[in-house]
């Protein structure tokens, strides 16, 4: 018997060892390849879902923006007489909605007159001959706001434009 399994080791070409190894080395290789491909998607699967909860209220907090606003100028208005109950049952409710956006990620965009425009965080709705250097922020028409790292509305601006102080020529 002992003969017999040496016949087959004996008769066995050098080729066929190395085919099997490489055949073996391929799927060691796919192994791995796989292995590496699965790890990715789990990482970008929970990144996903993070990105997700971080983000999930965004198109609500959208929605309450607007809300927010017209209970901005009520406060300006209602600011005329600040002793009135009003005006500071008004005060609270502004507490509370800061304190619900603080604890939701979010912030107002810094935008104040004087100000150089930033496409990033501004829209320019407006713009006006000013003395200013151009793109300076003359008036803040609407607040923005960021949620977390990411712009939930721009601050619509009216910016400074170059003065022409050529008259016009008549023909």
């Amino acid at each position: 018997m002992e003969n017999a399994a040496m016949d087959e080791t004996e008769t066995a070409s050098p080729g066929e060892g190395e085919s099997l190894v490489d055949e073996a080395a391929k799927w060691r290789d796919t192994a791995l390849r796989t292995a590496a491909e699965y790890d990715n998607y789990r990482k970008r699967s929970i990144k996903d879902r993070e990105e997700f909860i971080r983000y999930a209220n965004q198109t609500l907090l959208e929605e309450l923006l607007p809300v927010i606003d017209n209970f901005e100028m009520g406060m300006q208005m209602a600011s005329q007489d600040t002793s009135s109950m009003i005006y500071i049952g008004m005060e609270m409710v502004r507490k509370q909605l800061r304190d619900f956006l603080d604890a939701q990620g979010v912030s107002s965009i810094d935008a104040t007159v004087g100000q150089i425009f930033d496409h990033n965080l501004h829209e320019a709705v407006q713009s006006e001959p000013s003395e200013q250097p151009e793109g300076t922020i003359l008036r803040v028409l609407r607040k923005g706001y960021k949620i977390k790292d990411r712009l939930l509305r721009p601050a619509n601006v009216v910016v400074a434009s170059v003065i022409d102080n050529e008259p016009e020529k008549q023909v």
